[in-house]
C-alpha cells in the first residue's frame, strides 16, 4: 500500500488541451465532441500537477490551499491505471475532510468483505487531527459515516482498509447515514450510484465527489465536543464518461435526524453550478472548459432525465 501526502498550495494556472471539437448536448443531457484538427479547448482552471501527479484526474475537484492536505491513498492491487483507490482532501486546521473523490467501474467490484475496525489514517500527521477520533465520536450521538463507502471498494481488502480510515469519514445521525430499514438518505443515495455503476460498460466510468460543509459557520450543524464538526449539509457531485460523452449530477442534502421511509433522491437533485455556489468547491475542473460548462449548467429536470429518476 502506498500513500501519497501533500500540502496544497495557492495556485493560479491556465491549460490548454488539444480538444477535440466543440461540445454538443444530446437529447440525454450528454455532452459530446466531435473531432476537429486544430481546435483548442482551454482549461483555465485545472489543477496543477506539480502539486501531485494525480490531482488532474478527472474526479478531483480545484483543490483549495492554505492549510489543506491532499491524501491520495493506492493499493497495488488496483484496477485503476494508476493504482488510486481514493483521494481525500484534509484541512489540518479544522481537523475535518472536506472531501472525498474516487472512480468507480467494472474493475472495482469484488467480494473482499467489510474491513472490522475504524482507525486513524497512518499518513496524517498528528497536528493535523483528533488524539483520537474514537473518543469523539463515542458518546456524541452520531455515528460514523463513510464518504466513500465499504461497499463501493471491494475489489481487495487493502482498498476496503482504506475506507475506514478517519480521514473518510464524517459524523453523520444514524437516521440520515443508515436509518432503520436502511431507509436513510445517504445509504439510498449509495445504493443508487452502485446501481448506475453496475450498468457501466467496459470503457465507462463513474467519477464521484462527496463531502459534507466544513468551511461556512451557517453550514455547520454543530461541534462535537466543541471541536469536531459536522456538517449541516452533505453534498454528491458525479461525472459519467460513457459512449454518448459526458453528463453531470449533483446531489445536495440537509443533514436532519428523521426518518424519510418514502425518499425519492430526485427531490435533491442540482445541477454542478448550484453545486459549486452551495459549497464553494469548483467541481470537475480538470474537464476542458467548453464541455464542463455545458454539462455543470443543465437544468435539473434534464439531469433527472438524463440519470433515468423518476419524480
Amino acid at each position: 500500500m502506498k500513500i501519497l501526502k501533500h500540502f496544497i498550495l495557492p495556485l493560479a494556472i491556465a491549460c490548454t488541451f488539444v480538444a477535440c471539437g466543440s461540445d454538443n448536448n444530446d437529447d440525454n443531457g450528454n455532452s459530446n465532441s466531435g473531432n476537429q484538427i486544430g481546435q483548442v479547448s482551454k482549461n483555465e482552471n485545472a489543477n496543477d500537477p506539480a502539486i501531485n501527479r494525480f490531482d488532474t484526474r478527472l474526479e478531483f475537484p480545484h483543490l483549495k490551499g492554505g492549510k489543506s492536505l491532499l491524501l491520495v491513498h493506492t493499493t497495488k492491487d488496483s484496477y485503476d491505471k494508476d493504482g488510486v483507490n481514493l483521494s481525500i482532501e484534509w484541512d489540518a486546521s479544522k481537523k475535518a475532510q472536506r472531501w472525498t473523490c474516487y472512480q468507480m467501474h467494472k474493475g472495482f467490484g469484488g467480494t473482499a468483505g467489510r474491513y472490522p475496525d475504524f482507525e486513524e489514517d497512518p499518513d496524517l500527521p498528528a497536528d493535523a487531527r483528533f488524539s483520537s477520533s474514537s473518543d469523539m465520536f463515542r458518546g456524541s450521538g452520531f455515528t460514523r459515516g463513510h464518504i466513500c463507502p465499504s461497499a463501493d471498494r471491494q475489489y481487495s481488502r487493502d482498498a476496503n482498509h482504506q475506507t475506514f480510515y478517519y480521514s473518510n469519514i464524517q459524523p453523520q445521525y444514524y437516521s440520515f447515514n443508515a436509518g432503520d430499514g436502511y431507509t436513510g438518505a445517504w445509504v439510498k443515495m449509495e445504493g443508487q450510484l452502485r446501481t448506475w455503476s453496475s450498468q457501466l460498460g467496459n470503457e465507462d466510468t463513474l467519477y464521484v465527489c462527496k463531502g459534507g460543509t466544513i468551511d461556512r459557520e451557517d453550514q455547520i450543524l454543530t461541534r462535537i465536543k466543541g471541536e469536531m464538526i459536522v456538517p449541516k449539509y452533505f453534498f454528491v457531485a458525479l461525472l459519467m464518461k460513457n459512449r454518448s460523452g459526458y453528463k453531470a449530477l449533483g446531489f445536495w442534502f440537509e443533514h436532519d435526524n428523521v426518518s424519510h421511509p418514502n425518499l425519492n433522491l430526485a427531490g435533491y437533485v442540482v445541477n454542478i453550478d448550484q453545486l459549486e455556489q452551495l459549497t464553494g468547491i469548483d467541481f470537475f475542473c480538470n474537464l476542458p472548459d467548453d464541455t464542463e460548462n455545458h454539462v455543470e449548467g443543465l437544468s435539473v429536470d434534464n439531469i433527472i432525465r438524463a440519470w433515468g429518476l423518476k419524480k
